[in-house]
């Protein structure tokens, strides 16, 4: 660091607050060293590159980013690069949205988006130029002048991570863009990407990288870290209907998780109380929990969620009691998305500090819910009700952290006039 003062506060701040990277929990403490000297030398040039790329990630950080879409180039394509190549790499650098594939000019392009400029920004830095494997599949990457992807269906050539419930239709994706760009997909030159020519609804089982494996091809020497070092989790395989069963089970550390799935079956581990295996409707569902709540603090704690080496939470066995550690939810009523194409899809969003109502009753006035939300232990900043519509409103509390503990309890909260409030995470704010 750049001082003993500034590390002291770092070590001081990490002592209370566990940090967690890569579901994997992180330890600071004070070294024996005094200096760290960074030379020229062969073993060395990884760390010249991490403070090169660092320093270039501070002076670009200044301005913002001009667009969270970026436009990949594959060069030198000797080995075969898939979406789902792209989408392991790049999600390392940000939550990524959306992905269209497409050869043009005879090389191998992707268009891709990021839920934010700043991500967008990192990956370009310390990705643009690198290769993907020893000396081939050089990354050229550029922003956009699209503001965002508009996917029709999810398939091979094109994938929306946010809606799972999309048809795998043949036809082309489009794009949604700013004033005066044309649409990139009207081209006749423009032919789709189909790494798997068999593939038709998902790419083969025989790509299995498992949550803890690195990507052995993967090399970038003159990548900060590199990327054989960053675990390629099974996040990449999100959505595609192929995935084994077993990723619909997560090992999940002191959450609640119904908003971004249906939970089917719950056991709390007799050892380790607070700790359970959680069993959603299926693995996009389980992809959905683990990318948007790994990290996020309930209770004062880190939330930790990985896939489960199990298939499927098992119920006690008949005349079998488990002290009531095990419980089936599959015929609950207040699943979100046992309708297929629910329009619940398309509004789940990371957790945010504000949340959004629906199913308020007439006679319910702004003053009842905000002393309903108190009373859960929040503290509400700002309430508005939906200028068209009374039924919903949005409610910012004073933390992310308290949005998911009183989403966790008031969710279903009867209100009365049969009606019972339905809480989920906004992507708006007040």
């Amino acid at each position: 660091m750049s001082s003993e003062e500034v590390a002291q506060h770092m070590v001081g701040y990490y002592s209370s607050v566990l940090p967690v990277v890569r579901n994997q929990p992180v330890h600071v403490q004070f070294s024996n060293h005094k200096e760290l000297k960074t030379d020229n030398s062969p073993n060395q040039e990884r760390a010249q590159a991490a403070l090169r790329a660092l320093s270039s990630a501070h002076m670009d950080s200044v301005a913002p980013a001009p667009s969270s879409v970026l436009r990949v180039v594959v060069e030198n394509m000797v080995c075969s690069v898939t979406m789902d190549t792209l989408y392991q790499v790049f999600s390392k650098f940000g939550t990524v949205l959306r992905i269209i594939v497409f050869t043009k000019n005879s090389q191998f392009q992707a268009l891709l988006q990021y839920a934010d400029g700043q991500s967008a920004q990192a990956a370009k830095v310390l990705l643009d130029g690198q290769n993907l494997y020893n000396g081939c599949c050089t990354l050229r990457i550029s922003f956009s002048k699209l503001t965002a992807l508009d996917i029709k269906f999810n398939n091979e050539r094109s994938r929306d991570f946010t809606r799972p419930d999309l048809p795998s239709g043949e036809a082309q994706a489009m794009e949604h863009h700013g004033p005066g760009i044309p649409t990139a997909f009207t081209s006749p030159g423009l032919i789709p990407a189909a790494p798997y020519p068999t593939a038709t609804h998902g790419f083969p089982h025989a790509f299995t990288i498992t949550p803890t494996v690195s990507y052995p091809g993967l090399t970038m020497p003159a990548l900060p870290g590199a990327l054989t070092s960053l675990p390629l989790t099974a996040t990449s395989r999100l959505g595609f209907t192929t995935i084994p069963a077993a990723n619909a089970v997560l090992s999940v550390h002191f959450v609640d998780v119904c908003v971004y799935g249906d939970v089917m079956r719950v056991k709390i581990l007799f050892n380790k109380k607070e700790n359970a295996l959680v069993q959603m409707a299926d693995a996009t569902q389980a992809q959905l929990v683990m990318s948007h709540l790994t990290g996020q603090r309930l209770h004062g704690k880190p939330l930790r969620i990985t896939l489960s080496k199990h298939s499927s939470v098992q119920l006690p066995r008949e005349g079998h009691e488990d002290q009531g550690l095990t419980k089936d939810f599959s015929c609950s009523p207040l699943h979100r998305f046992k309708k297929p194409g629910s329009k619940n899809y398309s509004n789940i969003f990371p957790p945010s500090a504000t949340l959004h109502l629906s199913n308020i009753p007439p006679s319910v006035v702004e003053d009842d819910l905000k002393r309903l939300f108190c009373s859960s232990g929040a503290v509400v900043k700002a309430f508005k009700f939906f200028q068209k519509d009374h039924k919903m409103a949005l409610i910012q509390l004073g933390s992310v952290e308290e949005a998911i503990e009183s989403l966790i309890q008031l969710h279903n909260h009867d209100l009365g006039e049969n009606h019972h409030l339905r809480v989920s995470f906004s992507k708006s704010s007040i």
